[in-house]
């Protein structure tokens, strides 16, 4: 008599030998794709529905379903679930538990659908849930950021190119400038959700559904914005994966520049900015030291995330058509990613919310060189060429160097041996606030221009 397996794998109808107990481990995936059960469940039930309006399922089966999916869901919820060794994923395994509950009729729920939409459709589902609390963290730090603005425009500080003096700006400018580009996050991510809304669910293994169910239904069911309109395709994309990983790759890279500014501008050096202790440590052996871990953790971070989304194109770049088990790799890197993110958009907002800034610090950073452009102004303003201006300026500031003072130390006299035109009011030139105030076009960091700035990043934020 043919000893028969105790335990039968979904797929194992073809095959008659046992699985190496390594490739068993090497193949299983539940340890990781648990995490998308609520998703796996939803699928679920929606196809159920959809077999049933064609008639594969009678209503009370398709009841009797729908009420065994929730009470596996319910298990997940509670942390009762029970794993099974041969639970090679999280299909197999909410498969497996329904059958148990319910009997024979659990095998039903199969018909017509296959592990390569289904697994699809769960990292969709999955991903939306994701996206739209990853939104939310990431208005949450603009939000911070535009409140933080609007308090201290009065701070007055220089800004800098190549790390040099360059002109005064108010701190609000600056830190306005890393909004924006975060409002730019914002928007592609907004943008990137219908190409992740696209439901696979019904394409089957490559070809498509045999029992003409009703795809739109399933996407109307399950929220998806669009239908995969070819079945091959459905079930192999994993772009949306990519592009995720891609737009996450981009919104670290600004945290992590945005952090490296605050580190550079919270040394003693500088002494802009003191990180509240809930986001800093100290020194195993310097009593002294305050380190901005947390902002040094957050420009670390983006290189994991971009290393994720590379990784997972070179596993992608060579794949043909249609599902192959290479895509399983494209869940750890997600999963990852995700959490990543997700946690740096709220490590970022608590360090933005809880720094002190040091206005007079600021204030004391900004010397007279920095007025350099507005003496060359000052010329223009006399119907000087700014190319001519731009040199007399330079000559000014070498003058003063020569002289160890400041360009206001010069005397007017100093000033007309330079250029005819400079005159008593060149004195007016040197005040940082009118420096900061003349700058009214938009873009600028005048008090109007600043004002406009947190409008226009408010009513991203209420979209």
């Amino acid at each position: 008599m043919t000893e028969q397996p105790t335990k039968q794998k979904l797929w194992g109808g073809r095959f008659t030998g046992k699985t190496d107990p390594l490739m068993h481990e090497f193949n299983q995936s539940l340890r990781y794709d648990k995490r998308m059960y609520a998703a796996d469940i939803a699928g679920s039930i929606a196809y159920a529905k959809a077999l049933a309006r064609v008639g594969i399922l009678t209503q009370e089966e398709q009841r009797k379903i729908v009420d065994g999916l929730t009470a596996v869901c319910k298990e997940w919820e509670q942390g009762t679930f029970k794993i099974h060794a041969d639970d090679e994923d999280i299909h197999t395994a909410n498969e497996r538990r329904l059958t148990e509950l319910i009997g024979p009729l659990g095998g039903k729920l199969h018909t017509g659908r296959s592990r390569n939409d289904q697994v699809a459709t769960d990292m969709r589902l999955w991903l939306l849930g994701e996206v739209r609390a990853v939104e939310k963290g990431l208005k949450g730090l603009i939000r911070v950021m535009v409140e933080r603005a609007d308090k201290e425009k009065d701070i007055l500080m220089p800004g800098y190119t190549h790390l040099q003096r360059g002109q005064p700006i108010r701190w609000s400018h600056f830190l306005l400038s890393h909004a924006f580009a975060f409002r730019a996050d914002l928007e592609r991510l907004q943008q990137l959700i219908p190409r992740i809304s696209v439901l696979p669910l019904g394409s089957g293994a490559l070809a498509g559904n045999p029992f003409a169910v009703d795809r739109e239904f399933l996407a109307k069911e399950l929220g998806f914005e669009s239908v995969a309109e070819n079945s091959m395709y459905g079930v192999s994309d994993r772009d949306f994966i990519v592009e995720f990983m891609m737009w996450g790759s981009l919104a670290m890279t600004h945290i992590s520049r945005m952090a490296e500014d605050l580190i550079i501008y919270s040394t003693a050096e500088f002494g802009f900015v003191t990180l509240s202790d809930a986001y800093s440590t100290g020194s195993s052996i310097m009593p002294q030291k305050k380190n901005p871990d947390s902002l040094e953790l957050l420009r670390g971070k983006s290189g994991r995330v971009f290393g994720n989304m590379s990784g997972f194109l070179m596993t992608l770049k060579g794949l043909p058509s249609t599902y192959n088990k290479d895509l399983q790799e494209d869940k750890e890197p997600l999963f990852d990613a995700v959490d990543t993110i997700s946690a740096s958009m709220q490590i970022a907002e608590g360090v933005i919310a809880t720094m002190e800034v040091h206005g007079e610090k600021m204030r004391q950073a900004l010397t007279m060189d920095v007025l350099a452009t507005d003496l060359a102004e000052y010329l223009v303003r006399k119907g000087i060429p700014f190319r001519e201006t731009h040199h007399v300026s330079g000559r000014a500031v070498a003058l003063a160097e020569a002289r160890k003072c400041q360009l206001n130390q010069l005397s007017l006299q100093d000033f007309r041996s330079l250029h005819e035109q400079f005159d008593q009011d060149v004195f007016n030139v040197f005040d940082f606030e009118a420096s900061v105030e003349r700058r009214q076009s938009i873009g600028g960091p005048s008090r109007k221009m600043l004002e406009r700035q947190i409008s226009v990043l408010r009513e991203a934020l209420a979209k």
